[in-house]
């Protein structure tokens, strides 16, 4: 009469739920993805334990914040310590 020509009755309302479960639980697992994979760039870290001091330390060299003796004994401690 309007334009719907028959209706599903309780199972077609049980199949649109569950669908609509599925996609909006779709939506929100990349979400959730895309925010980790987004944090695990930032603060996460691969590689050996020496990398990470070690690119800061090159870092404030690279600022001119210390000098290259100072980078040389820091890095010779950092290496030893670790």
């Amino acid at each position: 009469m309007y334009g719907w020509y028959g209706d599903g009755g309780i199972l077609g309302w049980v199949v649109m739920a569950v669908m609509m479960l599925l996609f909006w639980g779709g939506v929100a697992a990349v979400v959730i993805v895309l925010i980790r994979s987004g944090r695990a760039g930032v603060g996460g870290h691969s590689g050996s334990p020496h990398d990470d001091p070690e690119r800061i330390l090159n870092e404030r060299f690279a600022r001119g914040e210390i000098d290259a003796n100072e980078l040389n004994e820091r890095r010779t401690v950092l290496r030893n310590k670790l």
